[in-house]
């Protein structure tokens, strides 16, 4: 990640007749992009062979406005002198210098503004992670400051980045969409569980626009209301993963010191794995999808993103999760864990490594040839499940504004003007509007999705006594989704794709054992690097 340069076109310290530098934030100034859009078009990839880079829809100034508001007494030097205390360091690193009286809250909450603001207003650094900003996380973190107990939560006075498809109130909830992005709505059912813990919402993050189901083709991390999302790693060379691009690159970034993601299938552990992520997706039906805009009820979950394994179980914690305390992963080990390895994946390097190291630190590994499942209708299902579950937010949620409810409304609607609101078309909608299910097709078809996913992680399981399946990325995550399991990706290094991971899936409601394999995987291997 190239580091940007304080000059006007950024953050300009001012001073003041007392002599205190002050931070004013410059106004962002659209950029001609037809020079980089032309470098992609011949991208080995085609998700990467972008259309647009900046948000059509967005202006920037507003969210950069929000920051600037809050930085009137926060000047760089101050940014310098913190750096040090919270780059790179965990939530329990961060509360003990907080304990210590080196840092505050309020500071903590500055340093992550100055930050965005530092990266997001300049062309050159610019990740279109994050996309707007609570306007009041300052006074919240001043006012934890004063309240703070021993007996907080470790999330108390911890600011958290928030996906784009779930409720804040103050804020828009548009998964990316024209269509809703000016629409408030009330907090979550896991946004309430962070404030009432004392977690400070700092902002929301950019996602692929309808949780990567709205086109076919196209890259990740691309929405109308957020633009194109860009590897931190890599910017216009790496693929994002998606759809909860934005929350992984940003924590990728050092934006916040944890976000929220979600995943249907593969949205949590696709990003957390190019963002060199421990990103957790829990057993569905564990965290409430009260106040999230929906893909699929049958599969959908939030889930926790972070840049080491103990903020995730905090993070997991605050949420709603009853999972142990952070002081439970001081003793994970791996010794005597069962591991399978699925052989087709020891052609990657970096998995052939990940099981020595594995077996090294005592853990069994069996290495098995997978199964054949039959996941044919898996579309249908997530396309009744939302052609049903979006109108019934949108007439829980929708603001009087937004007009078009139905998902043959939405696709007239982005119809009117396509090329603002559709870059990339909408295919998958088009397709949606002609499934149709009755209600025991639906049942049925949900009922043998999920009997083929777990027969896949069962059989090796059971025929070889294995605690947990080792995976990559999200290559067997159409597989646990149906399933239900839970699953978690840790950074286990970097290839000629960036970073990537290796994932643990366990049984359902086995997450707190994932979160000790992971830990004690992570101690051992410190796979995660900072981005350049």
């Amino acid at each position: 990640m190239k580091k940007p340069i304080l000059i006007l076109t950024l953050l300009i310290a001012v001073y003041s007749c007392t002599q205190k530098p002050q931070t004013q934030i410059a106004p962002w100034v659209p950029y001609d992009e037809s020079a980089q859009l032309a470098e992609n078009a011949d991208h080995d990839s085609a998700r990467m062979r972008f259309r647009l880079i900046q948000s059509q829809v967005r202006d920037k100034n507003h969210m950069l406005a929000t920051i600037s508001a809050q930085l009137k007494d926060f000047s760089p030097e101050d940014y310098q002198r913190l750096t040090p205390l919270i780059l790179e360091q965990s939530i329990p690193v961060v509360q003990g210098h907080i304990l210590e009286k080196k840092l505050t809250y309020k500071e903590l909450t500055q340093w992550f503004l100055y930050r965005i603001a530092l990266y997001e207003n300049d062309p050159n650094t610019m990740l279109n992670a994050v996309i707007a900003i609570n306007p009041t996380a300052v006074e919240e973190a001043r006012q934890r400051d004063k309240k703070r107990t021993d007996a907080d939560h470790p999330i108390y006075g911890i600011p958290v980045l928030v996906k784009d498809n779930v409720n804040v109130a103050g804020m828009p909830a548009s998964a990316g969409a024209w269509l809703l992005k000016d629409n408030q709505a009330p907090d979550a059912e896991i946004i309430q569980n962070i404030k009432a813990k004392g977690g400070i919402i700092l902002g929301k993050t950019n996602l692929s626009e309808w949780a990567n189901y709205l086109f076919t083709g196209g890259p990740n991390g691309f929405s109308a209301v957020g633009g194109q999302t860009l590897n931190a790693y890599g910017r216009r060379i790496y693929d994002t993963g998606g759809s909860s691009s934005g929350s992984g690159v940003a924590m990728a970034a050092n934006f916040a010191m944890a976000a929220i993601g979600t995943e249907t299938s593969g949205s949590i552990l696709s990003p957390s794995g190019k963002s060199s992520l421990v990103g957790l997706k829990p057993t569905v039906g564990l965290l409430s999808t009260s106040g999230i805009i929906p893909l699929s009820s049958t599969l959908d979950t939030p889930g926790p993103m972070t840049r080491c394994v103990v903020d995730n179980a905090i993070l997991l914690s605050a949420m709603g999760g009853n999972v142990p305390g952070p002081e439970s992963l001081k003793t994970a080990s791996l010794e005597g864990v069962r591991f399978g390895v699925i052989k087709p994946f020891l052609a990657d390097s970096l998995y052939r490594l990940a099981e020595s190291r594995i077996v090294a630190l005592g853990g069994v590994t069996v290495e098995f040839d997978p199964i054949p499942v039959d996941l044919t209708g898996f579309g249908d299902l997530l396309s009744a499940d939302m052609k049903a579950d979006l109108p019934r937010y949108l007439e829980e949620f929708a603001e009087a504004a937004v007009t078009a409810r139905s998902i043959e409304e939405i696709i007239a609607f982005n119809r009117e003007d396509s090329l603002l609101r559709i870059p990339y078309g909408q295919a998958i909608f088009e397709e949606m509007a002609q499934v149709s299910l009755s209600a025991d097709e639906l049942a049925s078809l949900r009922e043998r999705l999920q009997s083929e996913g777990r027969r896949f992680f069962d059989t090796p399981m059971e025929a070889h006594r294995l605690d947990a399946i080792l995976s990559i990325d999200n290559l067997t995550a159409g597989q646990a989704a149906v399933a239900k399991y839970p699953c978690i990706t840790v950074p286990m290094g970097y290839n000629q794709a960036g970073p990537t991971g290796i994932t643990f899936v366990a049984k359902s409601n086995r997450e707190a054992f994932l979160l000790e394999i992971a830990c004690a995987y992570e101690q051992a291997t410190r796979a995660r690097k900072l981005p350049e």
